[in-house]
């Protein structure tokens, strides 16, 4: 399994959501690049990373901070927020990201999701954000009538790189992620899937790592690893073992 180390990004600084409310972050660090330079030094192998503003404005706002983060890294970046045309996937993916996570687009307009996995093999990913089980989209502030394994179900045949599975409820609140949800989904599809979403603890990443039973392609944590609760360093050896 994959260890991914978040960073979210919210007018140009790192940090961390509670429960996907903007008004509840917590800066942990107003140099991006330097943050994703710790994370490569300390032995990770992927980024995970998400600009908060352009979730909710739908287009991207912390750009520059992007590009700091990947002019500073050699390790592959996979990248969200605000991602919902497909010249802003091009623009990404020409800058250097790896992959694209495409989130309320993907429930917008599954078609573009297709369209992008066609363009672009291997470097589309879908973030599906669950409230209740329900797909929450613009930057976590509407709740769909759609179910997440449904929206899941959509993309099976349709090239995704991965499905990043997200529990709202658990998101930053240092509560444990939600096991059963999230190996349920994985092992009722053949895309890969990523757990985030409340992982706060070493003992966390065992659960995801003995229930995944080989199911899960990876786990993204950020509140955790700046709190000092998960070593991002250990971690990775950790579930690569």
């Amino acid at each position: 399994m994959i260890f991914f180390p978040a960073i979210d990004l919210k007018d140009g600084q790192c940090v961390r959501l509670l429960r996907g409310d903007m008004e509840k972050a917590t800066v942990f660090n107003d140099d991006a690049g330097a943050q994703a330079k710790s994370f490569e030094d300390a032995g990770c192998q992927w980024l995970h990373v998400v600009d908060l503003n352009g979730a909710f404005e739908g287009k991207p706002v912390n750009a520059a901070a992007v590009k700091a983060i990947l002019a500073a890294i050699t390790i592959p970046v996979q990248l969200g927020g605000g991602i919902r045309d497909m010249e802003t996937i091009a623009y990404w993916l020409d800058a250097g990201v790896r992959r694209v996570i495409l989130g309320t687009v993907a429930l917008r307009d599954p078609d573009l999701v297709r369209r992008a996995c066609q363009q672009y093999p291997g470097r589309i990913a879908v973030g599906i954000d669950a409230r209740d089980g329900f797909v929450a989209v613009e930057g976590w502030a509407e709740v769909s009538q759609m179910k997440a394994f449904d929206l899941a179900d959509l993309f099976e045949d349709a090239g995704v790189a991965a499905i990043i599975y997200t529990d709202i409820g658990r998101d930053g609140a240092m509560q444990g992620p939600n096991v059963q949800a999230t190996t349920a989904l994985a092992a009722a599809l053949s895309t890969p899937v990523i757990a985030s979403g409340g992982v706060s603890s070493m003992a966390d990443l065992k659960l995801l790592k003995d229930a995944g039973g080989g199911l899960l392609e990876g786990v993204i944590s950020g509140r955790a690893i700046y709190d000092g609760e998960i070593d991002p360093g250990e971690a990775v050896r950790f579930l690569q073992c």
